[in-house]
């Protein structure tokens, strides 16, 4: 037996309205004896006849006028439906999330995220600022459609594509002693004897550099204060609390405008950010389009000195 779809409802709807095989194979753009053969069918399937027929008029039994509201709605439902995916698939509606840290937010993404409001006002954008850990678990647990931000756990269900490599330095206050010289690298060694203000050790920035620096205990022993976010790292510095060891990116934020960054001279202290994606889960349209204009973005953007772009960002 072939079950009831779509088009059977359609066609037992047309002929309740119309009242008439004729006119309904009409309105349907059908011949009369395939409208014919399709209401059996329904007929058939459902067991019960739903329709009378006479030589003027068709009428609906009693199980004709209990199933038609039904068989309406199952209709009007399915039509929403499909409005609704073809909304999405045009990004006329839907939503589209992306999880990355703060410095990546306000650094990189301003121009794309307000071009693509632009193009898709009908589209609701949610931006998720995390750390490693969290940018990873957002996409992880689908919060979040992709991420950039750091390998930070090497999950097994997630991808990893590179996207820039950040190059670790010596963040000062401008009139720093070290300056005088006009550095274009600085050596770890050189800064040992001045007080340290790192971010704390649940800030994925920070597990990494303690792992870097390990060659160079004195640095980490004589961190002086701990700053739970970048904007307080620089408000510390600028105090002349002391001097910090970030990536170029994190420091090129509005918070250290006043300050200076001079890269370390070891090329292997570096981060790498990657798009971060779910194995195995297709991105709706309005996520693929966002992650195209994000990549299509770093390989035409200027990034801060410190900051190179990976491989393929450059074909």
């Amino acid at each position: 037996m072939l079950p009831i779809n779509y088009r059977h409802l359609i066609a037992f709807i047309a002929v309740s309205r119309q009242g008439s095989f004729t006119q309904a194979a009409a309105h349907l753009h059908v011949t009369q004896s395939t409208l014919t053969a399709t209401i059996k069918q329904l007929e058939s399937q459902t067991g019960i006849q739903l329709l009378d027929r006479t030589t003027r008029r068709v009428h609906l039994t009693q199980a004709g006028e209990r199933f038609f509201p039904v068989a309406e709605r199952l209709v009007s439902d399915f039509d929403a439906a499909l409005s609704d995916l073809k909304a999405s698939a045009l990004q006329q509606q839907g939503s589209v999330s992306l999880a990355a840290s703060a410095s990546v937010v306000s650094t990189l993404l301003p121009n794309v995220i307000a071009q693509y409001r632009q193009d898709f006002p009908n589209v609701a954008m949610t931006i998720i600022e995390e750390g490693a850990s969290g940018i990873e678990s957002g996409v992880d647990d689908n919060r979040a459609d992709f991420g950039i931000g750091s390998n930070h756990s090497n999950q097994p269900t997630l991808h990893y594509t590179p996207l820039i490599k950040d190059q670790y330095g010596v963040v000062l206050p401008q009139d720093h002693p070290i300056l005088d010289q006009n550095p274009t690298l600085i050596n770890p060694s050189d800064i040992t004897s001045f007080p340290q203000i790192f971010l704390t050790k649940d800030n994925g920035i920070r597990l990494q550099l303690d792992e870097y620096l390990q060659q160079w205990p004195t640095i980490s022993k004589r961190a002086a204060v701990e700053a739970t976010t970048p904007a307080t790292l620089a408000s510390l510095i600028k105090s002349g609390m002391g001097v910090s060891i970030l990536p170029a990116l994190a420091a090129s934020t509005s918070a250290f405008t006043e300050l200076t960054f001079v890269p370390l001279d070891q090329p292997d202290m570096y981060r790498e950010l990657c798009l971060i994606t779910r194995r195995g889960r297709s991105l709706s349209p309005a996520g693929e389009e966002l992650m195209r204009r994000v990549i299509e973005l770093l390989k035409d953007i200027t990034l801060p000195p410190g900051v190179e772009k990976a491989a393929h960002l450059l074909i």
